[in-house]
């Protein structure tokens, strides 16, 4: 299991610029039922060939989403939950520095 990172702003853009794709989602989706899918399982019912999400799980992986496992004749897909809780942080992050902004804003006007 790997250990929490704190993402920068630099290591979370290609992590984010994954996750900004409604196909890559729902394919994230599909996967967080916590069993690994192939490429096979994930196509049905998208509309698209094994080749147009195999080109979106390489997106995923890349940004460290998922992660694949040889079985058998085929590659089986699972999401990465410690990326997705890195991710999380990172917005969580943001927003408290929003919300504190906000504050600061508030007490500002107020006062």
């Amino acid at each position: 299991m790997s250990h929490p990172r704190d993402l920068t702003p630099t290591s979370a853009a290609p992590l984010f610029s994954a996750l900004g794709d409604r196909t890559r989602l729902e394919l994230l989706l599909d996967l967080c039922n916590g069993q690994p899918r192939s490429i096979s399982e994930l196509t049905q019912g998208t509309g698209l060939s094994r080749q147009g999400i195999s080109k979106h799980l390489d997106v995923l992986k890349e940004a460290r989403l998922v992660t694949s496992e040889r079985i058998g004749r085929e590659s089986k897909y699972t999401v990465r939950l410690d990326t997705l809780s890195d991710a999380k942080r990172y917005l969580d992050r943001a927003s408290q520095q929003w919300d504190e902004s906000i504050e600061r804003l508030r007490r500002l006007v107020e006062d």
